[in-house]
């Protein structure tokens, strides 16, 4: 049975296709702009799955397993609750099996990390607004994004990560559903990269962001098509 663009775009963003199928369409958001335009709308459309979150109990017992990837910081309790990362559909790069979420085992590691930003471990001197520990679909932590408002964030990887061939990560952000997603830049690396944000509202507590594969250069609509690589939610510094 044959299907509108718009479904199938719909389809191939909750990651339903088959792994031929998947990749092939993939492909072809370099190559084909409506198709790219379908994917971004498909997005948007699903952008409330994003919008939801629950409070889950930080596990301090986890603090020695996370503190070796902080470096020096000085261990500290994990705060009472963080936000955890919305259980969406994901479609990683390569995925060969269906559908998975995101799980919630990696908020205790999440904690961790932001008990290490914020309690002393903070790797600039500037006190960002809000920081977000942004997870893979397994959960594992994948990068740190401190964004200080005013045009200003900064984004620090925390495990290694793989972006294919003719393929480079972006970083977005979700200042609200109306705005929709924004783009806070694109990264040269699985590095430390001060990032180039427009002029945004400044950012809150809950606020979205997240790390897709985009074809070299980015998206070409504006909007995330891509895999998505990491995602979380934003904790409020000092909150």
């Amino acid at each position: 049975m044959s299907m509108d663009l718009d479904t199938r775009a719909d389809i191939f963003v909750l990651g339903l296709l088959d792994e031929p199928t998947q990749a092939e369409l993939d492909a072809a958001l370099a190559d084909d702009p409506a198709w790219a335009a379908a994917v971004a709308r498909a997005r948007d459309r699903l952008l409330p799955l994003d919008m939801t979150a629950v409070e889950l109990p930080g596990a301090v017992s986890l603090w020695d397993r996370i503190a070796p990837r902080l470096g020096p910081a000085e261990p500290a309790a994990a705060p009472a609750a963080v936000r955890a990362v919305p259980a969406a559909p994901v479609v990683p790069a390569n995925d060969a099996g269906p559908p998975r979420r995101w799980f919630t085992a990696g908020m205790a590691a999440a904690a961790g990390i932001l008990a290490g930003v914020m309690l002393g471990g903070s790797w600039f001197s500037a006190e960002p607004v809000v920081i977000a520990v942004l997870m893979d679909a397994s959960g594992n932590p994948t990068a740190v994004v401190e964004d200080f408002g005013a045009a200003d964030a900064r984004i620090r990887f925390v495990s290694a990560v793989e972006v294919p061939e003719g393929r480079q990560m972006q970083v977005w952000t979700l200042p609200s559903a109306e705005m929709g997603p924004v783009s806070l830049g694109l990264l040269a690396g699985a590095g430390g990269a001060d990032l180039d944000p427009p002029r945004l509202p400044v950012p809150t507590d809950g606020q979205l962001y997240e790390i897709t594969l985009e074809p070299a250069g980015g998206s070409p609509t504006g909007r995330p098509t891509g895999a998505i690589l990491a995602k979380g939610l934003a904790a409020q510094q000092g909150a």
